[in-house]
């Protein structure tokens, strides 16, 4: 092999003109390439332990994401009890040797701690108004749904119920034992306002809902139907405002002036001095209470799973719904447009996660995420359910009192209704309170479910309304199936569901 040009010189001379054959002292540089052996094995004993350390660093990281793996893993093992898959457990229901071992290197979890969010609810798609899809709701047969409206998204099911079965459902009713739906006026509101601890001016500016330094007469009027469960006509409202000398000048507006002259109670005491019939309040029925659980008659259980395959929600969540509410609305009876749920805000607590919630909170409201509805017999004269802005372009809550024409008032505008079903024996109605938040879950409650029955004008309905409870804040839903799970069989079946009024005297309040 031959060597580059020049290589010869540069082995046998130096540049001081020694020959290259004289002797050289230990790690001298050679000349030439600027390297010699001890600088290559300086830097390959760099490298290696360059190289080591490395090797450990990425060993510790993958040993740190095994282990809070594995934790995950075991945390993920421990579902929802009941045979729902809602929930994971947080850190803090750990094993106690994992947390035993780690409690020196770890921060003590916290009081309340986060779930993971591991469940989509499902929602049906209506397509459109009008179209039909089939669902398989029991054996050997398929029933048709057709999409009532898309706001809300409500759908009406044929032959949901059988004849037998609806027999069976009054006839249990019937067994229970009825009691009214609706109280007369209650007394005790001077107290609640103090409660409250808000001044006049401050209620003024809450019922003045567009802010225009006047109260109307629709906003009075929504506010005592709320609270008072009285159904004011505007007529009414100008009787009372009379016998009060509210109104000084006239004109139908209470400015704040004249609302300060007014006690809390002012509508309360007038009312009781002048009675109030039955046709005067909300709702004009009777009603009690299915349990559906272990030990239920075989009907009502056999309705709560068809309710679980229509709806297509996680039965862990039925099951812990209210009870099988039946109605009756004798001739006369009604039920003026109303929401079965109400909004949830941050103050504001839902009654069937209450156990959950903050005991702070001052406000309880029903979360009523899905409502089925059941006509138990077909009524002989009027009974519709009635839905006032059924696919509106717009919701307005002022505007739905216009020129004395009020169309929440089922006993005289219920033909005003955008939409109105006809009870007819076995059918099913199932309409979303709620709509969906985009990830999966409840979000803002639904304005255009905005119903009510009504009124009878010959015969008797009955109906039944099975509720499936979801509370829009995921966190608490998840602590109260906690609690819940944490509980004794016998208490978790009959305590929280066989005997709902216990707990709330207006836990099944319809609002």
């Amino acid at each position: 092999m031959t060597d580059a040009p020049g290589s010869a010189d540069a082995e046998n001379v130096t540049p001081s003109g020694r020959s290259s054959t004289s002797p050289l002292r230990p790690c001298e540089r050679l000349p030439g390439p600027k390297s010699s052996v001890c600088s290559r094995s300086y830097f390959v004993v760099v490298m290696v332990f360059f190289h080591v350390y490395i090797i450990n660093v990425i060993a510790l990281l993958f040993y740190v994401h095994y282990s809070s793996g594995q934790e995950d893993a075991g945390r993920g093992r421990d579902e929802a009890p009941g045979g729902g898959h809602l929930l994971q457990r947080p850190a803090a229901a750990s094993s106690s040797a994992s947390s035993s071992a780690a409690a020196g290197s770890r921060r003590p979890p916290p009081s309340k701690p986060d779930f993971a969010r591991d469940v989509s609810l499902t929602r049906l798609e209506g397509i459109r108004v009008g179209h039909v899809q089939k669902v398989s709701l029991v054996p050997g047969r398929a029933h048709e749904m057709r999409t009532l409206s898309l706001k809300p998204l409500l759908f009406e099911i044929p032959g949901f119920l059988s004849d037998d079965e609806c027999r069976v459902v009054m006839q249990l009713a019937q067994l229970k034992g009825l009691m009214e739906s609706q109280l007369m006026v209650q007394e005790g509101q001077e107290e609640l306002a103090k409660e409250l601890n808000l001044s006049p001016e401050e209620i003024f500016n809450l019922l003045d809902i567009n802010q225009d330094g006047q109260l109307q007469l629709q906003e009075i009027l929504t506010h005592s139907r709320v609270r008072d469960g009285i159904w004011l006509t505007p007529e009414n409202l100008r009787e009372i405002y009379a016998g009060l000398k509210a109104d000084k000048d006239g004109n139908g507006l209470l400015s704040l002036e004249e609302f300060r002259l007014l006690s809390s109670d002012a509508f309360q005491r007038f009312l009781l001095q002048q009675g109030v019939k039955r046709s005067q309040l909300v709702r004009n029925s009777r009603h009690t209470w299915l349990y559906q659980g272990k030990g239920a008659h075989q009907v009502l259980q056999e309705i709560k799973e068809r309710v679980t395959r229509l709806t297509r929600m996680p039965p862990t969540l039925v099951d812990l719904s209210e009870p099988l509410q039946v109605v009756r609305y004798e001739e006369g009876g009604h039920y003026h447009a109303h929401q079965d749920s109400g909004p949830v805000y941050p103050e504001t607590a839902c009654s069937h996660t209450r156990l959950a919630a903050n005991t702070s909170t001052p406000f309880e409201t029903s979360c009523r995420y899905i409502t089925v509805l059941f006509y138990l017999n077909s009524v002989d004269g009027g009974g519709e359910t009635a839905f006032p802005v059924a696919d509106n372009r717009t919701y307005d809550e002022v505007s739905l009192i216009q020129n004395d024409v009020d169309l929440m008032d089922t006993r005289r505008n219920c033909d005003k209704s955008n939409l109105r079903v006809k009870p007819t024996k076995g059918t099913a109605v199932f309409w979303y309170n709620y709509l969906s938040d985009g990830k999966g879950w409840v979000g803002e409650q639904d304005e255009y479910a905005l119903h009510g029955g009504c009124v009878v004008t010959r015969g008797t309905k009955w109906i039944a309304n099975k509720w499936i409870n979801i509370d829009p804040d995921y966190q608490r839903q998840a602590r109260y199936q906690q609690l819940v799970s944490q509980l004794p069989e016998e208490e978790n079946d009959e305590d929280l569901a066989l005997n709902p009024d216990m707990h709330s005297p207006s836990i099944h309040q319809d609002l």
